[in-house]
C-alpha cells in the first residue's frame, strides 16, 4: 500500500474486516471466567424461563373457592404434590414450585385465619405467579453471537442451563514506546517530556475489550532496537500498539522495522485531522498467525485519535463483535472543517439534550481536552459543522467495549 492518506471511513471498514479475518477460534470456558470474553455463539435458552410455574409472592396456593383448609407448605426447592381438592390451600414461598390445581395464589398480608384455623380472604384478579416460559421459551436466541459477555449475560446464562460458554477470549495487547525525549517519572524538563500514553493506552485498550500485557519503553531511537522491541511483543500479543515513529524523520524507525520483519499495511496514513499518520500493518507470526502492528503518533491526542479510528474497529473484529456503529448528536456550536481531511473534533455531550459542545485545548499535544470530552463529533470531509447539524459521534469506550 501506498502513503497517499486512505479516506477515514474506509480505513476503519479495512482494519475491520482485517481483525474479523484473523479472529482466533471459539473456545468453550466455564462460566466463570467468561466476564470478558466475547460470545461466539447465540445465547439460545436450553429450557423455558422459567421452567416450571413458581410464585411470585409469599402466601398461600389455593383452590378452588375459600376459606381454605391447609393441607400443607411449599418452599422454594421442593416439588409439591397436587392439590386435589377444592377448598384446600398450602402455604407458599416466594419462588417455589406452584402445585397442579391451584387455581390462585393469595398475599399473605391480604389473608387472615378463621377461628377453626381455615385461610380466608380474596385473592388478586391478576396471576401471583411466573407461567413457564414467560420471559422465554425453550431454544430462543436472547444474545446474538458477538456479544460482550458481562455478569448480566452470566447470570442469564446460569439461568438458561449453561456451565460453560464458546466464547472468543480478549486479544492480548503490547505496548512500545518509542522516543528517547520521554520521561517515565518527574517533571519535564531540559528538553525532555512525561510520556503520557505509555500509562493510560494500556486502560484505553482493556475498554475496548483487549488484555493489556507487555508494556516496553522508551525503546532506543534505534532501527535494531525497534526491531528487537517488535518481534518480542509479537511472541506474546495479538495486537502491538507502538507510539511516535510514524513518520519518517532521521529517528523515526517504524516504517523500515516494518519492512524488516516484513510486515504487510492494512493502513499507512488516514485522511483524518488531528493524527493522520496513523497506521495498522500485519506481521508474520512466529506460529505463522498474523499478529497486527497499530502505529499510533507521537502527539497525546492524536495518538487517541489512532486508538478510537484504527484501534476500536480492529479490536472488534479480532474478537468477533459487530463493526462499531456509531451514533450521531446535535452539534450546539459550529466546528470546522479540514478541507479533504475528516475532521475529528473533541466534544462534550449534554446530557439531558444530547447537544455536543466543542471543547477547548485540543490541540494534537494537548489532553486537557480529552479529559473533559465525551467522544470526537465527525466533520466528513468537505464539509463543515454548523450549529443545528445531526453528525457522527466517536464515544470515548467507558468500560470493556459495551460503548465503542
Amino acid at each position: 500500500m501506498g502513503t497517499a492518506p486512505v479516506d477515514w471511513e474506509e480505513a476503519r471498514s479495512l482494519v475491520y474486516a482485517a481483525g474479523l479475518a484473523a479472529a482466533p477460534p471459539a473456545v468453550e470456558v466455564p462460566l466463570g471466567e467468561t466476564d470478558g470474553h466475547t460470545l461466539a455463539a447465540p445465547l439460545t435458552t436450553l429450557t423455558d424461563l422459567p421452567a416450571f410455574p413458581t410464585s411470585s409472592v409469599d402466601g398461600w396456593a389455593v383452590r378452588g373457592q375459600g376459606p381454605w383448609r391447609v393441607v400443607g407448605r411449599v418452599l422454594a426447592g421442593g416439588t409439591p404434590p397436587p392439590l386435589a381438592d377444592d377448598g384446600t390451600t398450602v402455604e407458599i414461598a416466594t419462588g417455589a414450585m406452584l402445585p397442579e390445581g391451584a387455581t390462585a395464589v393469595l398475599r399473605v398480608e391480604e389473608s387472615s385465619r378463621t377461628g377453626d384455623g381455615l385461610v380466608s380472604g380474596t385473592p388478586r384478579a391478576q396471576a401471583e405467579w411466573r407461567a413457564p416460559g414467560e420471559e422465554a421459551r425453550r431454544g430462543e436466541a436472547l444474545m446474538p453471537a458477538g456479544s460482550p459477555v458481562n455478569p448480566g449475560v452470566i447470570g442469564l446464562a446460569a439461568s438458561c442451563g449453561y456451565d460453560t460458554l464458546p466464547v472468543r477470549r480478549p486479544p492480548r495487547a503490547a505496548l512500545l514506546v518509542f522516543g528517547d525525549e520521554l520521561l517515565t517519572a518527574g517533571l519535564p524538563g531540559a528538553g525532555r517530556v512525561r510520556d503520557a500514553l505509555g500509562t493510560p493506552v494500556p486502560a484505553w485498550l482493556r475498554r475496548y475489550g483487549a488484555e493489556p500485557g507487555h508494556l516496553h519503553g522508551p525503546v532506543e531511537d534505534t532501527l535494531p532496537a525497534h526491531v528487537d522491541a517488535i518481534r518480542k511483543a509479537i511472541e506474546g500479543a495479538d495486537l502491538i500498539c507502538t507510539t511516535g515513529g510514524t513518520m519518517h524523520g532521521p529517528v523515526d524507525h517504524l516504517h523500515p522495522a516494518l519492512a524488516e520483519l516484513g510486515a504487510e499495511y492494512v493502513v499507512n496514513t488516514v485522511a483524518v485531522r488531528p493524527g493522520f499518520p496513523m497506521l495498522v500493518a500485519r506481521i508474520p507470526g512466529p506460529d505463522g498467525r498474523p499478529r497486527f502492528l497499530a502505529g499510533l503518533p507521537g502527539n497525546p491526542q492524536s495518538a487517541i485519535v489512532a486508538l478510537v479510528s484504527l484501534v476500536a474497529p480492529l479490536l472488534a473484529g479480532l474478537q468477533g463483535r459487530p463493526s462499531p456503529v456509531l451514533p450521531c448528536v446535535t452539534l450546539a456550536e459550529a466546528v470546522p472543517g479540514r478541507g479533504d481531511f475528516t475532521h475529528l473534533a473533541l466534544v462534550r455531550v449534554d446530557p439531558v439534550d444530547g447537544t455536543a459542545h466543542p471543547v477547548r485545548h485540543v490541540g494534537s499535544a494537548m489532553l486537557r481536552g480529552l479529559a473533559q470530552s465525551d467522544g470526537f463529533a465527525v466533520i466528513r470531509p468537505g464539509t463543515s459543522g454548523e450549529p443545528g447539524a445531526q453528525v457522527p459521534l466517536v464515544p470515548l469506550p467507558l468500560l470493556n467495549g459495551e460503548r465503542p
